[in-house]
């Protein structure tokens, strides 16, 4: 089944995509938001937020409250605990080294993670940081040792996410905790979208405007399922948790004042200025 959606809403500095022509069954798009000095899940529908109480990996139910997308600060669309990565996951990336044969993981922080419209904020020794944007896959169920093909059943749904990458931090470090982890370095968001056919979406990236990269997700290299049934044989993966997994293409430097925007089919759009840190 395919459905034509041609609105984009713009909404407080927020451009959501409702949807181009995209494969699904049931599409529902969530969204974590403040409102009123408290932070909620919800499920948008079009420019409305329907607001629902609990925990949205445990059975969430609507509390009869709406609110207007205007009304609203659009947060992260999780908070995962996890934040796993896998690297050079396509082979427009790859260059002329080889493809390998096993996903290449591995960490972000938590505290990377910021929302649309938040701020990437370079420190003062980061004079290399690139964009890498990504399709994000968060998963709803505990998963430890799943099989590739049951692996979907643990995916709640997907979002859209920029992998910052400082590339001087990378080639002197013993290991990438500062170039990939530092805070601000994870953009996610705006909403996380269920129903998806997530195999198949094209992901762009715009940098201040440009095109800077563009390719499907159906060149990953090592599909969803692959990547969670191998990131579960090592560590245990919760609801909420977060898997980047991988960017296309070759990326370049943002400096203070740039923007940048990652664009998934179906999802929308996660929109982000590049400071430094004062």
């Amino acid at each position: 089944m395919f459905r034509k959606i041609l609105m984009r809403v713009l909404v407080g500095g927020l451009l959501l995509l409702a949807g181009t022509d995209v494969a699904f069954a049931q599409v529902t798009r969530f969204i974590r938001f403040s409102a009123n000095g408290a932070t909620s899940y919800g499920i948008l529908d079009g420019e409305v937020v329907r607001q629902l109480a609990g925990d949205l990996f445990d059975a969430p139910k609507p509390t009869g409250k709406t609110f207007k997308l205007a009304e609203v600060k659009v947060l992260a669309p999780c908070d995962p605990k996890k934040v796993i990565a896998v690297g050079l996951n396509y082979k427009s990336h790859l260059g002329e080294r080889p493809s390998a044969t096993y996903p290449g993981l591995f960490a972000k922080m938590p505290t990377s993670i910021v929302g649309p419209g938040d701020d990437i904020v370079l420190p003062e020794d980061a004079k290399n940081a690139h964009y890498e944007g990504e399709l994000v896959v968060v998963i709803g169920r505990r998963a430890k040792n799943v099989t590739a093909a049951d692996a979907p059943n643990y995916v709640f749904g997907v979002t859209a996410g920029n992998d910052v990458s400082e590339r001087e931090w990378q080639k002197a470090d013993l290991q990438w905790f500062r170039a990939k982890a530092s805070d601000t370095f994870g953009p996610l968001g705006p909403v996380i979208v269920k129903g998806l056919n997530y195999g198949d979406l094209l992901l762009q990236t715009r940098l201040n405007g440009e095109v800077v990269q563009s390719q499907r997700t159906k060149d990953l290299i090592f599909d969803v399922p692959t990547i969670v049934s191998y990131v579960s044989r090592f560590v245990t993966l919760e609801p909420g948790d977060v898997i980047y997994t991988g960017t296309p293409g070759a990326t370049r430097r943002m400096n203070p004042g740039d923007t940048v925007e990652i664009e998934i089919e179906g999802i929308g759009i996660l929109r982000n200025k590049v400071r430094a840190e004062k």
